[in-house]
């Protein structure tokens, strides 16, 4: 049979795994950074009524530049994100994947670079990749925090045309000051003096758990800088798949120089306006989910776990000797979370109080079974 290397597939996807996390049938699923709860039955039914009315001119093709969600977008963002946006700063796709290949298809690309600090959010790497931008990890101290010097240092050396900064950072969910983000986008435009500068790209895709304010201020007055946000946590709305990003008007008019023919259906666009009219509903849920997350922490550590400062929706706790087996034998007792790789470490999304204690009971279970110096890495 034919398998992917007898494919005349470009040199840099050979050998690679496509992103994805298991998706097993147990009782309690804390592995995707999803929101537990499903939407409230009012919202529901105004999606309903939007998708109803979208749906009487689906022999239509939607709104190319989804002037009307773009407008929500940013008055959700001039709401809570502590800066005033308009629409023209506002862009949308399917899901903040999206989002970050239609940025790495306009500044990255071939004879191009992207650098990011792992352990990060994985698709930055692979997005790269599948646009042909070279990717170059950068450094992090051992808390899992950016060492600004040797990023600095590795920016100075490496010169990349994208910088990606996560903040809350995925798997860790530590997050990342703004004096850290001054610091890089400075080297980076020094970096590439004479050429335009480097687009640093802030995710922010947990920013609604985060105890810091959203880093969105800083794009005033730097035109290389943008905050790319999704629909799919703080709202509940995984499945729908839409993300976005605030920056300057020159950067939002630069992606639509790669953006598909009406890339954002008619249903999508009405699904997402009606969350927006439910927005103070649905952040009523971040601030339980918050707290749980604050009780993971809490909790873990008292169990005997070394865990990571969270201001996401997750919480990175270890550290075993084998983090794969400790992972299957939570799994045993019916609890999923997730092996990202990272050694020594897992991550557990913060999920309802029942599943949360589900999870807690089956870590004790497991520390009781091993010794703690098995336990230690």
């Amino acid at each position: 049979m034919t398998g992917i290397d007898d494919l005349p597939i470009r040199d840099e996807l050979r050998g690679k795994s496509p992103y994805g996390a298991p998706q097993l049938d147990v009782p309690v699923r804390l592995n995707t950074n999803e929101n537990p709860y499903p939407l409230p039955e009012p919202l529901v039914r105004r999606i309903g009524e939007r998708v109803t009315e979208a749906a009487r001119h689906l022999n239509r093709y939607p709104d190319r530049d989804a002037v009307e969600l773009r407008t929500e977008l940013a008055r959700y963002l001039s709401r809570t994100g502590g800066h005033e946006v308009t629409k023209d700063q506002i862009w949308a796709a399917n899901g903040s994947n999206e989002i970050l290949q239609q940025l790495l298809q306009t500044f990255g690309g071939p004879g191009r670079t992207a650098l990011g600090f792992e352990p990060s959010y994985s698709m930055h790497g692979l997005i790269s990749r599948g646009t042909g931008t070279g990717w170059l990890s950068g450094p992090r101290n051992d808390d899992f925090t950016i060492d600004v010097e040797a990023a600095r240092s590795a920016i100075a050396e490496h010169r990349p045309d994208v910088v990606f900064i996560c903040s809350p950072n995925n798997p860790t969910g530590t997050a990342v000051e703004a004096g850290t983000v001054l610091a890089l986008y400075e080297a980076a435009q020094a970096a590439r003096a004479g050429t335009g500068g480097a687009l640093v790209v802030v995710d922010e895709a947990y920013g609604e758990f985060s105890h810091r304010p959203s880093l969105l201020p800083l794009i005033e007055g730097r035109p290389n800088l943008v905050v790319s946000r999704t629909m799919s946590k703080a709202f509940g709305a995984a499945g729908l798949r839409l993300g976005y990003l605030a920056a300057d008007p020159a950067v939002v008019d630069a992606v639509q120089l790669v953006r598909l023919p009406y890339h954002l259906s008619s249903v999508t666009q009405a699904t997402a306006l009606a969350a927006l009219e439910h927005t103070d509903t649905l952040l009523k849920y971040v601030e339980q989910l918050k707290a749980e997350r604050d009780r993971l922490v809490t909790e873990l550590r008292a169990i005997g776990c070394e865990v990571t400062a969270s201001d996401a929706n997750f919480v990175q706790f270890g550290r075993f000797a084998d983090a794969h087996a400790a992972w299957q034998a939570i799994l045993d007792q019916g609890v999923l979370v997730r092996d990202n790789g990272v050694p020594g470490w897992l991550r557990v999304t913060a999920g309802t109080p029942a599943e949360n204690d589900a999870f807690l009971d089956a870590v004790r279970t497991l520390c009781k079974e091993r010794s703690p110096k098995e336990n230690e890495r």
